[in-house]
């Protein structure tokens, strides 16, 4: 059992004291779940911090104790604390494949974890090899001869699970385990998580942005905002009717693969960051919540119960959910079928690999296997899939980055497999792809303004020449529609936040007007609240300029939302694919039945996970 008894983290600033985390308190008993759900910046993996004892530089604990069992971890020295990582307290990180060592075999990390919690020698390679198998591995012998690279990430967050459950510790944080995973990954590895925490009576910390899928497998949940807890209690009925405007926030801006299509709403701003909490005296949500009023930033509002096991810190509990509703989207316009704006047939592509340097002998992997289907203008198309599907292989051919393609794509009358010169200048400005990382898609030294206008270098000299006559006025105008401020413009992607970044990237793919857009995987692994930002400008932006829209995503709620038409992939094959109402609600296909089955629910009592 873990608990935290009113728990503050504060900084000295020149103002005076700023608490970080303030007045902190749950509890998490054995054998039970507690999500601490969050956008980033909550407070969410400080609680984390706290619980490994890795208190930051220049922060301390000024109120409240923690406690693991009947040991207060407050009370320890560093060393004391230290000596329970990894066995009494486990966490399971966020990134698998740069958690595990990439110079150690699998049995190599596993073996000396099993080493480092005192088990016998003679008993750590059966250890090992029954810990995997539990974890539904296949062939556990050949798993662990390989490195962390030769493994997808739900294998490897799967050995992290292994390795955690082997310590028998007290407790396991998983600090957002199924980020960026497919939802079949996702469903799986959560489905063994949970089984493992019921077998051995673990408590687990799940650390999440997600409410819907924390609401499926915690027993309790915990809403944090700006190091506070704005609300707690069981997690179903947290999901039925949040009693906090942040809490319905959160709940409302995630897509639903059922019900009426509402307009996702969008919480606008941002969290406050330790400068900005020292001003603020009363509600630390209250520049962002919709019902607000005077009274709500006059004072500390205390975490109050509003109904048995439930808590909340609002002086209006519930009033969110009844007055905050969202209006139905219209139905999506149709696209113009005369003629497809682009035309893919018998596409396949065949990846080689070997194990010999500098030969091409070995096994040949068929990403592609005769995919074919049109997209018309104006027309948002998703392609949907688990990883390995060949979702982003079809990406990458349509923009031509894959020599190696067999088949045809046109793109408005041009073929994309082997253009060159003048056809593939005009392809630039008829195909713009919007990549899923903004981190890693953006130049750090580029400022915001040369990335936005980066798209007129591959122009010929006449059209740069042409495009700069009117540059400053068409990134201005640019700005305002990805909802950026135009003072921004001379900031770096170091000085904005993930949201802010994606929005650049949005606002680079559409500076040429492309007539096709292709969006791999653009709000995979983002906060709720910042992902409904997102979608919401893709939508508008492809229909104020009639850009025809492929995207990419594992999650099939977002393509509800965006698409008309949606193509499944299996295994490199086209399985299925139509309008995505006809798809999603009468699916033909086994496997495009499992998708829908592994996408947790906006209803509680729906069982999630599952076996897939």
């Amino acid at each position: 059992m873990i608990r935290f008894e009113n728990v503050s983290l504060s900084a000295q600033r020149p103002t005076g004291q700023v608490d970080l985390l303030r007045d902190i308190s749950f509890t998490v008993p054995q054998g039970r779940i507690l999500g601490l759900v969050g956008e980033s910046g909550a407070g969410k993996s400080m609680v984390g911090r706290l619980i490994a004892g890795l208190v930051p530089d220049g922060f301390r604990i000024t109120q409240g104790r923690i406690f693991l069992g009947d040991a207060e971890l407050t009370a320890m020295s560093p060393a004391e604390h230290a000596a329970l990582l990894g066995r009494k307290i486990v966490f399971i990180p966020q990134e698998p494949l740069t958690a595990l060592n990439p110079l150690m075999t699998i049995a190599q990390s596993f073996l000396e974890q099993l080493e480092i919690i005192g088990m016998p020698a003679s008993q750590r390679q059966a250890e090992m090899l029954r810990r995997l198998a539990e974890m539904e591995l296949p062939q556990p012998e050949d798993i662990v001869q390989r490195y962390p690279h030769q493994l997808s990430g739900g294998q490897c967050q799967r050995v992290l699970i292994a390795m955690a459950f082997a310590a028998k510790p007290a407790v396991i944080v998983a600090d957002e385990p199924t980020t960026a995973l497919d939802v079949i990954t996702q469903s799986n590895v959560m489905r063994i998580l949970a089984r493992q925490q019921k077998v051995h009576g673990t408590s687990i910390i799940l650390i999440t942005h997600d409410l819907v899928m924390a609401s499926h497998v915690c027993d309790e949940l915990v809403v944090l905002y700006a190091g506070e807890v704005a609300e707690s209690g069981a997690a179903a009925a947290m999901l039925a009717r949040p009693l906090h405007p942040y809490t319905h926030s959160l709940n409302s801006s995630t897509p639903r693969l059922a019900g009426q299509l509402r307009r996702l709403p969008t919480l606008e701003g941002f969290m406050p960051g330790l400068a900005d909490l020292a001003p603020l005296a009363g509600c630390r949500f209250q520049a962002r919540c919709g019902i607000s009023e005077p009274r709500c930033g006059a004072g500390r509002i205390p975490l109050q119960e509003d109904e048995p096991g439930r808590a909340v810190r609002c002086i209006k509990p519930g009033e969110a959910s009844r007055s905050l509703e969202q209006s139905p989207l219209p139905d999506a316009a149709a696209g113009d079928h005369e003629k497809p704006l682009l035309s893919v047939r018998g596409l396949s592509l065949t990846y080689h690999s070997s194990g010999r340097l500098f030969s091409w002998r070995g096994n040949a992997n068929k990403a592609l296997d005769n995919v074919s289907f049109d997209v018309h203008r104006g027309e948002c198309v998703g392609i949907v899939g688990e990883s390995g599907s060949g979702k982003s292989s079809i990406a990458r051919a349509i923009v031509g980055m894959q020599d190696q393609s067999e088949g045809s794509i046109d793109v408005d009358g041009i073929s994309v497999i082997g253009a060159h010169g003048k056809e593939l200048e005009q392809l630039r400005r008829t195909v713009q792809i919007i990549f899923q990382d903004p981190h890693s898609a953006l130049n750090p030294r580029r400022s915001v303004f040369r990335l936005l206008t980066q798209g007129i270098e591959a122009l010929p000299r006449p059209a740069r020449q042409q495009a700069a006559a009117q540059l400053d006025a068409k990134v201005r105008k640019l700005m305002d529609d990805v909802r950026l401020p135009v003072s921004m413009l001379g900031r770096y992607p170091s000085e904005m936040s993930g949201g802010q970044k994606q929005r650049v990237n949005i606002g680079r793919g559409v500076f040429l007007a492309p007539k096709l857009l292709v969006a791999d995987e653009i709000v995979s692994g983002l906060d709720m609240s910042v992902q409904a930002q997102i979608l919401n400008l893709l939508k508008e932006l492809a229909g104020r300029y009639g850009i025809a829209v492929v995207l990419i995503s594992h999650d099939l709620a977002v393509v509800r939302y965006l698409c008309q038409r949606v193509v499944v992939m299996y295994k490199g094959q086209a399985v299925e694919q139509g309008a995505v109402n006809e798809v999603f609600e009468r699916p033909q296909h086994e496997y495009t039945r499992r998708l829908l089955a592994a996408v947790p629910s906006g209803d509680p009592s729906r069982p999630w996970p599952v076996a897939l």
